[in-house]
């Protein structure tokens, strides 16, 4: 199979260098608009040779690994070009967005496009630090358009698995959105609010592993995020909403020396804490 990536950072690096460890029958195609990029990418054997449009044409799959409004417009302005039944996915954090004009795009061009979110990463961005092993014990969240096959859907699966990840969730983009919202999103809120504290800058000596846990996705890139949390407006809106408010139950406790009540918001999180823990280790 011959199979494009456009885009070589983390995420499309880290694709292209597992396919290439686990999966070396298939030919790799990669493109990047950093020209340094596609050198190391051509000198570590990430790839097996450079994309263009007539190439394009040939790849039964194309990833497409950048950010949602750069996806949108590749595949918009390439549809013409891809393959008649090749499987067009993306790779980002919000879907959406991204589905719902891509899935027209595809079914007016003839080619199928599948939503993808792998849900693994790092604080740090760029083809250095792109690692085969990224996907290692992963979920990968799959958003396909209605009526899928479920042979499509079998074989996506199987292909995800053989990069790594231990599941691959199927969903639907509103869905994904919303729970991303708070799983991901909301979590780089607070980290990088977190860190505005005056005492960030006073911390060694006096931190450990809870403020490393908290403070590790403040080292985002803030163009990038900015364009997740706009293109997720609602979502992320209403789970900052609801943790200011739970934050204030704890202020107000405090404030008015109620101990008891401080006490059984504690004991709360620390029960939910374990029950989302169960649920986790569930089959």
């Amino acid at each position: 199979m011959n199979i494009a990536i456009i885009g070589l950072g983390l995420i499309g690096g880290s694709i292209a260098k597992t396919l290439k460890k686990y999966m070396p029958q298939h030919t790799i195609l990669g493109y990047d608009t950093n020209e340094q990029t596609m050198y190391k990418a051509r000198l570590l054997d990430a790839i097996d040779g450079d994309l263009n449009d007539e190439r394009l044409s040939i790849c039964d799959m194309v990833i497409v690994a950048t950010w949602p409004k750069a996806t949108v417009d590749f595949v918009t302005s390439h549809a013409s070009l891809i393959r008649k039944g090749a499987l067009v996915m993306d790779v980002c954090g919000v879907k959406a967005a991204v589905c719902e004009p891509l899935w027209q795009i595809a079914q007016e061009n003839g080619f199928l496009f599948v939503g993808g979110h792998p849900m693994a990463g790092m604080e740090y961005s760029g083809f250095d630090h792109a690692t085969a092993s990224l996907f290692q014990n992963a979920s990968m969240i799959l958003t396909p358009p209605r009526g899928t096959d479920i042979q499509t859907l079998e074989s996506l699966k199987h292909f995800w698995r053989e990069l790594g990840f231990a599941r691959v969730v199927i969903t639907t983009p509103e869905n994904h959105d919303k729970v991303i919202a708070y799983t991901s999103q909301l979590a780089h809120v607070t980290s990088s609010a977190y860190i505005r504290s005056p005492f960030a800058m006073e911390h060694h000596g006096f931190s450990a592993g809870s403020f490393r846990d908290m403070t590790r996705v403040a080292r985002l890139d803030e163009n990038m995020w900015t364009e997740l949390f706009q293109l997720n407006k609602e979502p992320l809106l209403a789970e900052l909403n609801q943790l200011i408010d739970h934050l204030c139950q704890y202020r107000d406790a405090l404030a008015a020396d109620e101990t008891e009540t401080l006490r059984a918001l504690l004991r709360e999180g620390k029960e939910r804490k374990e029950i989302a823990d169960h649920k986790g280790d569930a089959p």
